[in-house]
């Protein structure tokens, strides 16, 4: 039998976050573009400022509801015809809302990216907001509700965020709104948020793809150049603030064959010189397979498939005033949920007594560092980090100096970033299960007062 020659790897080309370039158009709208070769689906993101904690009282959910409804016709087009117009040129848009803002996202063959632009503008420019489309995504979003209380994760979170969050801030409630406050929308109140905050002037559009022979410019001015509003003085939030103190909740659930965990505290915002080894920290603790958390929970015990440790931005602001959540989630079985919680707080105990080895540093800045290129293969995902980073008050080049400061971080850093992230006394745990099994062995762990809510 003969063997071909074994393939050999060619020489490693320098990679960098790209870089885009910035500019503005005369009615007041930024735009970041980037030119990625070869990349003939053309990925747009406009980002709008109008956080969840502009929303009015009562009307939690409009901003959700709003920006669902740009996808539902506009002053050109029914609701039927915008979705025949956005197939006919192969192009998906989509919008959601989230504390920091309202981001409205396109996707597009760059041959079409005249007509896709267009498209956008037109959502943007004069929705249609009817009131029998507002009704029907009203009712939609009515029906969700109680599926996401029944989703044992989505309601570890609601009840975390509630928990953690003074009860008059925003971010205790949930994000898209209760079945109280959803139910007080109407077309009116959608259209008023809209007049309140829907701009050019504060809006920035991100524009990612092959750009090579397009006059983007051109194109920018025939459709969101035609695109008016009224300016806005620079708004600021409150800082954000919650209550760390260790204690546990649990949301019983009756015959629950598994326990969902949820535990969190906030901590720094992008901002904060600390957030690099946090992150690389973090991903020690619990951010892959073969982290901490998953060689003990999970291959040594078998309490649990998984189990993860994350930081996820809430809002962050140039001034540092904002927050990320810090949490560790994952199921383990109900019989084992007391003693599955007490390993874990074992790891966060030796972690913080004898801190992690170079090993799992170096494999931490591997896997974060060196999957990097892959992870931005799309325009569409160039496009979505360059938008939070607009969102989050960064500056163009965070996202490459990022990686930068994550291969020189250190293993004596990365140590002291996630102990510091996950004190064992200052967390907030969550636990959906079944109170009857899990309450006495949960407070013999001692690791806070125990409090059984129900719903």
């Amino acid at each position: 039998m003969e063997f071909h020659p074994q393939p050999q790897p060619g020489t490693a080309k320098p990679w960098a976050f790209p870089a885009p370039e910035r500019g503005t158009l005369p009615n007041g709208l930024t735009v970041l573009r980037c030119h990625r070769p070869g990349q003939q689906i053309v990925a747009v993101d406009v980002v709008l400022e109008a956080p969840l904690d502009t929303e009015p009282e009562g009307l939690d959910g409009v901003s959700t509801i709003m920006a669902r409804a740009f996808t539902e016709g506009t002053d050109k087009h029914s609701a039927e015809e915008f979705a025949a117009e956005l197939e006919r040129c192969g192009a998906t848009l989509d919008a959601h809302a989230d504390h920091p803002g309202l981001r409205i996202s396109l996707e597009v063959p760059v041959s079409r990216l005249p007509k896709g632009l267009a498209l956008l503008a037109d959502a943007l420019r004069a929705p249609a907001f009817e009131d029998s489309e507002i009704k029907r995504l009203v009712r939609n979003r009515l029906d969700e509700i109680p599926h996401e209380t029944a989703n044992p994760a989505r309601r570890a979170a609601k009840e975390l965020y509630k928990q953690l969050f003074p009860a008059e801030a925003r971010m205790s409630r949930p994000r898209q709104g209760s079945e109280e406050t959803v139910a007080n929308i109407d077309a009116a109140a959608v259209r008023a948020f809209y007049d309140a905050h829907v701009r050019p002037a504060t809006a920035t559009a991100v524009v990612v793809g092959d750009l090579e022979g397009a006059d983007l410019d051109a194109m920018l001015g025939e459709t969101l150049g035609e695109w008016t509003g009224n300016t806005a003085q620079p708004r600021s939030a409150a800082p954000v603030t919650a209550d760390d103190t260790g204690r546990v909740f649990i949301v019983d659930r009756p015959g629950a064959v598994q326990t969902q965990l949820l535990i969190g505290r906030i901590g720094a915002d992008r901002h904060d010189q600390v957030w690099p080894a946090q992150v690389l920290g973090t991903y020690c603790l619990g951010g892959t397979l073969t982290s901490r958390l998953d060689r003990v929970l999970r291959e040594e015990k078998g309490y649990t498939y998984g189990v993860r440790a994350f930081g996820q931005v809430l809002r962050s602001a140039s001034d540092g005033s904002g927050a990320a959540m810090l949490a560790i989630s994952g199921s383990v079985d109900t019989p084992n949920t007391g003693p599955a919680l007490d390993d874990l707080w074992k790891v966060l105990r030796t972690l913080a007594a004898e801190g992690l080895d170079d090993a799992e540093r170096d494999v931490a800045v591997q896997n974060l560092v060196g999957v990097a290129p892959l992870r931005y293969e799309t325009a569409a995902a160039v496009s979505s980090t360059l938008a939070d980073q607009v969102e989050q008050e960064l500056p163009d080049d965070f996202q490459a100096q990022l990686y930068r400061r994550l291969s020189e971080t250190g293993t004596v850093e990365a140590t002291a970033a996630v102990v510091n992230a996950f004190p064992e006394d200052r967390l907030v745990t969550v636990l959906v299960g079944d109170a009857e099994q899990i309450e006495e062995p949960v407070k013999a762990l001692g690791i806070g007062e125990v409090t059984v809510v129900t719903g």
